[in-house]
């Protein structure tokens, strides 16, 4: 039977805090893109700059920086010619923390909201080249 024993206290707090959070700041100053990549949609561009400016990339090693290259080049091939590609740059950017649920499960707390930059471009290029559902659909 619920209820037995005494009511919580008012001002509880919870003594076994989880050690694992990561608490991370705003957007991060980043790294440029190589030009090595030889990166050609003007989306994949946006997609690194995205993540190199990404409160995790504070956080990022050179391993991590390495597999931003590699997915970096996926999301451009995604955009030319292979959208088979869209589950592969999912499961990459996942382990980074894409969505909230992602960083939910990776246990990731922001210090304050960051609004999206909105001055990132054209609007109407914006809307062309990240159109993923006309995309995935082969229209």
């Amino acid at each position: 039977m619920a209820g037995k024993g005494p009511p919580p206290k008012a001002n509880s707090v919870r003594r076994n805090a989880d050690p694992y959070t990561h608490d991370l700041s705003g957007p991060q100053a980043g790294r440029e893109l190589p030009k090595a990549l030889g990166i050609r949609t003007s989306a994949a561009k946006r997609f690194w700059k995205t993540w190199a400016e990404s409160p995790q990339a504070a956080h990022f090693l050179d391993t991590d920086w390495a597999e931003l290259e590699i997915t970096t080049k996926l999301v451009d091939e995604f955009y030319t010619s292979d959208p088979k590609l869209a589950g592969e740059i999912r499961q990459r950017v996942s382990k980074w923390g894409a969505t909230v649920e992602d960083r939910a499960r990776l246990r990731m707390n922001f210090d304050e909201p960051t609004e999206p930059d909105m001055s990132a471009g054209d609007p109407s290029e914006n809307v062309t080249d990240m159109d993923l559902f006309r995309k995935l659909s082969g229209g």
